[in-house]
């Protein structure tokens, strides 16, 4: 079994975005955490993931209409400073890194 979630990033009320994060690898048992920072999100994705030993197969991220592309940068911005943090304290990267084919 593929263990899926899906990360969607929506906007409430107020106009300030938060994630739906969605555990689809069940679609008879779906979980949903709503996360209205990236701590918060760091925190329910773990949580999620120890349900399946740690191990998670994907994470599709999708966004409303809505979400502006200055909503998405300030996410992926954050995320990247969170992941090169992370690398640092490890000392290796931690996402895969397609290596060259040799011609």
């Amino acid at each position: 079994m593929a263990v899926m979630f899906t990360s969607t990033i929506k906007l409430d009320d107020s106009d300030k975005w938060f994630i739906e994060l969605r555990d689809v690898t069940d679609s008879c048992n779906e979980r949903v955490e709503v996360c209205f920072d990236l701590d918060e999100y760091e925190t329910k994705i773990e949580e999620m993931g120890a349900d399946y030993g740690g191990h998670i197969d994907e994470v599709k991220w999708l966004k409303d209409d809505n979400i502006s592309p200055s909503i998405l940068d300030e996410i992926r911005l954050n995320m990247a400073e969170r992941r090169a943090k992370i690398e640092e304290e490890l000392g290796e990267p931690i996402t895969p890194v397609a290596e060259k084919k040799e011609e």
